[in-house]
């Protein structure tokens, strides 16, 4: 059985380029016809550690608006967020 391709994106900015940083990083998903809501559901509570209705509110955000903020905080945890969505086939990028 063969893994799905990841999707991540990731804004390499540095401290110098965005002006001496502060602001904490995110992650997003963007919504996709392949997947239902209780796959997208599961998989932003495993990757985002969050409760069953946040994660609800976070895919009909991502269903109604196209995308939504997943998780915010150090980049390292949003990527490692970022890299467990991707993982089963579903587009995320991480930006400051």
């Amino acid at each position: 059985m063969g893994r799905a391709a990841t999707s991540v994106e990731r804004d390499d900015k540095t401290e110098e380029d965005i002006g001496g940083g502060g602001d904490p990083w995110k992650t997003v998903l963007f919504n996709c016809a392949c997947h239902t809501f209780d796959e997208v559901e599961n998989v932003v509570m495993k990757a985002a550690r969050c409760t069953l209705s946040r994660a609800r509110q976070i895919s009909h955000e991502v269903h109604t608006r196209g995308s939504a903020v997943v998780y915010e905080g150090p980049r390292e945890r949003c990527e490692a967020v970022a890299e467990t969505i991707s993982a089963v086939g579903l587009r995320t990028k991480v930006s400051q």
